[in-house]
Parts: structure tokens; C-alpha cells; sequence
């Protein structure tokens, strides 16, 4: 039986990884190991949790990530939802027809030009939104309630310095913080040009 992810021992790699890789870069490859194996095992117990543990959580995670973005952004067209969600519009696209079938989501004209048209989210959709929010927030609230609260800060400010990381890798291809002239290859970067013919 394979022992879990939090029992092993932190990753030692092997050196001929950190040829993949610029040796300046800044950040440690076994403590980056470490942290990815922490996201994998954090996804799949979010998703063990959701099937097994989901109770009156009736909206799926698809479905709560576009109606999170309508709740705090506003009406936007399906390209700017799909944008905002990091996601395909294609598939974007078809979730949404889902939940405008299922009556969480309606299409309107778009104030700026009546030639095109917003997505929004129902009444109906605001109040599954809000009932999903508040009830993961209790199952958060209850999993974190014996960590001292500067941890549970300190948590929220990590997570949030995470994500922002990420969104800038994704958009841009780089690290925050390094400007887009530095020739200095990064892993985003050199799984491209692994891919691409000499």
C-alpha cells in the first residue's frame, strides 16, 4: 500500500533536472517538488471531499467558478467570463447553456451594445451561489478552527500570493517580478522550445 504523500520524505531530484532550468533561477527544486506534491494531494482530497462529503453543497466546481466571477464582477460576455475563469470559451460556452437551462444564468442585452449580449447570473443562481459559499465556508471554518489565527491568516495571505503568481505565469509566461526582456529561460519557457524543431 503506498504510504501517503504527507509521510515521505522531502524529495530529493535528481541533479540532471536543474539542466532543464536557467541555474540562477531563484527558487528551490526540491522544496518546489515538495509543494507541488502538496497541491496534488490538496486536489485530490478537495475532490474526495466534494464526492463524498459534499452534503448540501449542490453546485458543482465548474458551475461555482462562473458564478464567483458573476458575483464579484458583475455581467460579462462569455469571453470575458471564460477570461476571468481561465478557462476555454468553448467550454465555457457549453457550461454556461447548462446553467442558463438549468435557470442559474440568463443572457441580456449588453448595455454598451444592444448587438451583443452579457451573461448574469438568475436570483435563482445568487441564492445556490450563496448557500455553496457559506456552506464551504462552515467546512473550512470547522477544518481550521484549532489553528491559531495568525496561521489561518498567514494561510489566506500565502494562498492569495500563490494564486496571483500563477495568473501572471499564465498570462505572461514569467514570474512576477521579471521583466520580459530578461533572456533567462524559464520552465514555461523551455517547454516550449523542447517542443519546437530546430
Amino acid at each position: 500500500m503506498p504510504e501517503p504523500l504527507s509521510d515521505r520524505a522531502p524529495t530529493t531530484l535528481p541533479t540532471d533536472l536543474s539542466t532543464d532550468l536557467s541555474t540562477d533561477l531563484s527558487i528551490n527544486l526540491a522544496t518546489a517538488d515538495d509543494l507541488g506534491l502538496q497541491l496534488v494531494r490538496l486536489l485530490r482530497l478537495a475532490h474526495h471531499a466534494k464526492q463524498h462529503l459534499g452534503g448540501h453543497d449542490a453546485v458543482e466546481r465548474s458551475s461555482y467558478a462562473l458564478l464567483a466571477a458573476l458575483d464579484h464582477l458583475g455581467p460579462l460576455r462569455a469571453n470575458a467570463l471564460a477570461e476571468a475563469v481561465h478557462a476555454d470559451p468553448s467550454t465555457v460556452s457549453r457550461q454556461i447553456s447548462a446553467l442558463v437551462g438549468h435557470g442559474w444564468l440568463e443572457r441580456r442585452t449588453d448595455p454598451g451594445d444592444g448587438r451583443a449580449c452579457v451573461i448574469a447570473a438568475t436570483a435563482a443562481g445568487e441564492r445556490a451561489f450563496a448557500a455553496s459559499r457559506a456552506h464551504r465556508s462552515r467546512v473550512l471554518a470547522e477544518l481550521l478552527a484549532h489553528w491559531p489565527e495568525p496561521d489561518r491568516h498567514r494561510l489566506v495571505d500565502l494562498l492569495t500570493r500563490l494564486n496571483t503568481e500563477l495568473e501572471a505565469y499564465s498570462a505572461t509566461g514569467l514570474p512576477l517580478g521579471r521583466p520580459a526582456e530578461d533572456p533567462r529561460p524559464t520552465a514555461h519557457r523551455t517547454e516550449h522550445l523542447q517542443g519546437e524543431p530546430a
